[in-house]
């Protein structure tokens, strides 16, 4: 098991747009995809034009699948073309794959 992190840095003003996108299509289409949300997370104190969020992968085959489905996916290509019709939602993508430590309290820690 892995784990993703990536973290979405919003264009100015965008943020309602970037969470109406996730949870009103991208959600779906992961779920058509196999791909697994652990969880999305928003600053309570800090940055409020973050969004974080991890998702939980098989195997490094599992997300490179995951991925490289998604990027052809018709249905994601037509949903980012319009939500992205008065510009981006996002201005910078982060992204690292984690392993557990052997002392996580993680399933299926390594």
């Amino acid at each position: 098991m892995i784990y993703e992190y990536r973290l979405y840095i919003a264009a100015p003003g965008r943020m309602p747009d970037l969470n109406a996108r996730f949870r009103d299509d991208t959600m779906r289409i992961f779920k058509k995809h196999g791909m697994r949300v652990v969880g999305f997370w928003t600053a309570a104190v800090g940055s409020t034009h973050e969004l974080h969020y991890i998702m939980e992968w098989d195997d490094l085959a599992h997300y490179e699948k995951g991925w490289n489905a998604m990027r052809v996916d018709e249905e994601w290509l037509a949903v980012r073309k319009r939500s992205e019709a008065n510009g981006p939602l996002v201005t910078d993508v982060r992204n690292q794959l984690w392993n557990a430590t052997d002392y996580s309290p993680t399933p299926n820690a390594v």
